[in-house]
């Protein structure tokens, strides 16, 4: 057998790790919602102003996310589109990068605005239909904005 011979040394280092093991337990045992950064969607408001997109669909409206909440005509999906593209490091609302190769495509005379604060960072975003990139960067975030068709041909 062996035999264990407690020195002061000894107890103090024992009693150092008892508390580091529950300092680490408080930790990892604190609740997600009140931990701060990425993660944190306290403050995701938003204001969309549609103009030229026709009957009822032109106006500024109001959002809320979690929990969904507003004058927007379908909160809880504009709420789940916004949320479906937000990653870290990446700006959902980010316009179409320069140098892009689009089609000529023309989506409408429609228009959005859309500013406030998303993922805890300012938002001032403008969107329009004047091209194929424009047009597919406007459905993406639909129904946060409206569902426009395409124009007619003459």
């Amino acid at each position: 057998m062996f035999q264990v011979t407690r020195t002061p040394a000894a107890a103090r280092l024992l009693g150092a790790a008892a508390l580091s093991a529950a300092a680490l337990a408080s930790v990892c045992a604190a609740p997600s919602a009140a931990v701060a950064g990425p993660g944190a969607r306290d403050g995701d408001r938003l204001t969309v102003t549609v103009r030229d997109a026709g009957p009822g669909m032109d106006g500024t409206y109001e959002l809320s996310c979690h929990p969904a909440n507003g004058d927007h005509p379908d909160p809880e999906g504009a709420c789940a589109v916004v949320d479906r593209d937000t990653r870290w490091g990446q700006e959902v609302f980010a316009p179409v990068p320069e140098g892009s190769v689009c089609t000529m495509q023309y989506g409408g005379p429609a228009t959005a605005h859309v500013t406030g604060t998303w993922a805890g960072r300012p938002v001032d975003a403008t969107y329009d239909r004047r091209d194929g990139c424009e047009i597919s960067r406007w459905d993406r975030m639909v129904p946060l904005l409206p569902e426009v068709g395409t124009p007619a041909r003459s």
